[in-house]
């Protein structure tokens, strides 16, 4: 299954609240733990989930991740259908930049299409956590989704900066809102809250169909959170992925969006 699936991940932050980390280089380039970059652990998981074709959006001041994944990603081979191939900024359909998350995916369906996949992971860059993503592409695959969403249980304090969504007795999401002020919280545990990971898993066929239709709307943020997958809880098979490890408990998984969070996680790695 995972040689019809392409993953894609979004590396093109700006990431202002870790200035001054980000005064000269994208989010996912900042270092960590060393000698490693954010983005490594997102390119790791895909490597040990054998999804070993993927693509990075660039944007925002890529000079430094592009070195990078020039030098330490370099070893797939492409004459064997495995690859990490950068994507920057083209301003293939209009004039603008990149307005938003699914827009940096309209603007290159093209290219998406060429590798003709059957699924398509789209992955941020900024994030630290372990995960294998074969197991929530097989039920995605299983389910029949159109849309299927990772999502892990986080402090309801903690939670506006995040999507929140509600599931029903079979996982399939419900509701869900980008940054609320008040998140709703899972039933039965009043202190957390159910939060997207930011890990989006579609089928080729619907996400084409949604991201076309998004470019159309005149109103739309043009927003994965904001945009597509509210509108998918509506209009499509939309399921949620629980984070677990073996022990059936929340994993790892942490957003360093701030410096505060970036200090944490570093502290939590020693």
């Amino acid at each position: 299954m995972q040689d019809k699936t392409l993953a894609i991940i979004l590396a093109g932050g700006v990431g202002s609240r870790l200035h001054p980390l980000t005064a000269d280089r994208a989010k996912p380039a900042v270092p960590f733990g060393g000698k490693y970059r954010i983005i490594d652990f997102t390119l790791a998981n895909c490597l040990h989930s054998d999804i070993r074709r993927v693509l990075v959006m660039t944007q925002y001041k890529s000079h430094s991740l592009i070195r990078h994944l020039q030098r330490a990603w370099g070893f797939m081979r492409a004459e064997i259908g495995e690859f990490v191939e950068l994507i920057p900024a083209q301003q293939r359909v209009d004039s603008q930049w990149y307005r938003g998350t699914a827009d940096a995916l309209y603007q290159n369906l093209d290219i998406i299409r060429r590798h003709a996949p059957d699924y398509v992971v789209v992955l941020g860059g900024d994030h630290i956590y372990t995960m294998d993503y074969s197991k929530m592409l097989y039920q995605h695959a299983a389910s029949e989704a159109d849309l299927t969403v990772g999502c892990i249980e986080v402090p309801l304090d903690e939670a506006k900066g995040f999507g929140v969504m509600s599931v029903d007795e079979e996982f399939r999401i419900t509701r869900f809102t980008e940054k609320p002020a008040e998140p709703e919280s899972v039933p039965g545990k009043p202190d957390l809250a159910l939060a997207s990971m930011g890990i989006y898993i579609f089928s080729m066929e619907f996400l084409t169909n949604a991201l076309i239709h998004d470019a159309e709307d005149e109103n739309s943020q043009h927003d994965f959170g904001k945009n597509i997958i509210p509108k998918a809880i509506q209009n499509a098979k939309s399921v949620a992925y629980p984070y677990l490890n073996q022990r059936g408990e929340p994993d790892y998984w942490r957003d360093v969006g701030s410096l505060f969070s970036y200090w944490k996680a570093n502290i939590e790695l020693c």
